[in-house]
């Protein structure tokens, strides 16, 4: 049993929380965002101090792996990098699309039997997916889908699936069938990342401080209208 720092920044949602032994000690979330580099300094700041009055050493952090925004996982991790080499202590590197299945499987009305499905929107009708069990394990690992009707056909005439996170909302639109299920405001949240990061602590599943990169979904690139290039 650990007390852990949990830092998740994988969407416009920054969030923050403190645990030991599994016990949610604090939260902090801004749903208003993004507003991640504005906010992590003093979310942080509360965040550690809490920890500070355990009277003992943090034992690791855990952070998004993602998929997710560029900028968001970027603030997050070099936060949480930051934390680990000042505390001396451990990297979690937790995926977003497990801890959106987590979610699900851990809130009150879950369908009986499930598959479950987190969707996170990428660009026109392509989602980062992945696909889970009832019980929380891997069927299918995180890949990158251009989605249409016919895409999880087979998956859905068998038993009912949940596709829970923001790519939920492009699933809906396509005339899935009764065994679709779709659930767009289950969020990737820091209170929500304690018992997947101690399930992670005590099998001694720790990223490289060092070299570890999250999986980015690519932000979109700006562009610059031609009348606005100056003429030379």
């Amino acid at each position: 049993m650990a007390l852990l720092l949990h830092l998740e920044t994988s969407t416009r949602v920054c969030s923050i929380a403190v645990s030991r032994d599994g016990h949610l000690l604090f939260s902090r979330a801004d749903r208003e965002g993004p507003a991640h580099a504005t906010l992590i300094g003093p979310y942080l700041d509360e965040a550690l101090a809490v920890v500070e009055r355990q009277g003992v050493a943090l034992d690791a952090v855990a952070v998004s792996a993602g998929p997710g925004s560029y900028t968001g996982l970027r603030i997050g991790v070099s936060a949480a990098k930051g934390v680990c080499y000042a505390r001396q202590c451990p990297l979690i590197a937790l995926s977003t699309l497990e801890l959106l299945a987590d979610t699900y499987r851990h809130s009150p009305d879950t369908v009986n039997g499930c598959l479950i499905r987190p969707v996170l929107d990428a660009r026109r009708m392509e989602v980062y997916t992945a696909l889970y069990d009832s019980d929380g394990q891997c069927l299918e690992p995180m890949r990158a889908l251009v989605v249409d009707e016919t895409t999880f056909a087979s998956e859905l005439s068998t038993r009912p699936v949940v596709f829970v996170g923001n790519g939920a909302v492009k699933m809906e639109t396509l005339g899935l069938g009764d065994n679709a299920h779709f659930l767009p405001d289950v969020e990737p949240l820091a209170e929500h990342m304690p018992s997947l990061a101690e399930q992670a602590f005590m099998e001694g599943r720790f990223a490289d401080v060092a070299y570890f990169e999250p999986y980015y979904i690519k932000d979109f690139v700006a562009t610059v209208k031609k009348h606005l290039i100056p003429h030379h």
